[in-house]
């Protein structure tokens, strides 16, 4: 039954020229996607979201957390408040 769902595929790629590809299905793109974003724009939304999330998670949940890693959890909350326009804690309701 699965098979049966329409999956859209996208490219990533680097800086350093390294790619990949990841395959969702169709219908979760369009479900999270807000107003008439693009579907490229979407999945880039849940990425950053995605970091954000398991940044936060890793610094303020975790064990042995380093500068660097608060430094870099620091970033992705800088750019993730750049795209949304919101702090992290002020889009899910998690605040520290």
């Amino acid at each position: 039954m699965s098979d049966d769902v329409q999956t859209t595929t996208f490219s990533i790629s680097s800086d350093d020229g390294a790619t990949d590809e990841i395959t969702v299905p169709s219908g979760l793109v369009d479900l999270v996607a807000e107003g008439d974003q693009s579907d490229a724009e979407t999945v880039g939304d849940v990425v950053l979201l995605s970091f954000a999330s398991r940044a936060h998670h890793l610094v303020h949940h975790g064990e042995d957390v380093d500068e660097d890693l608060e430094v870099q959890e620091a970033r992705v909350m800088d750019l993730f408040e750049e795209r949304f326009g919101v702090t992290f804690g002020e889009a899910t309701g998690h605040q520290h």
